[in-house]
């Protein structure tokens, strides 16, 4: 039986696959927003589909900035 990750297990993945996309930005920028935009899903009734988003959203800013 797999046991589901931790919201802090699901943001260091989502960070690491993001630093291997933005190897020029800081781990500790990308964690920074990632975690951010962990806070604004908060609570949601979007569990399944946490990482996705969190991960998503994340990209979007590091390309605009």
């Amino acid at each position: 039986m797999a046991r589901e990750a931790t919201d802090e297990e699901t943001i260091e993945q989502i960070v690491d696959r993001l630093q291997e996309r933005f190897p020029d930005r800081d781990r500790a920028e990308i964690e920074a927003v990632a975690r951010d935009e962990y806070r604004t899903l908060e609570g949601r009734p979007v569990r399944d589909y946490l990482a996705i988003l969190v991960e998503r959203s994340t990209r979007k800013r590091l390309k605009k900035e």
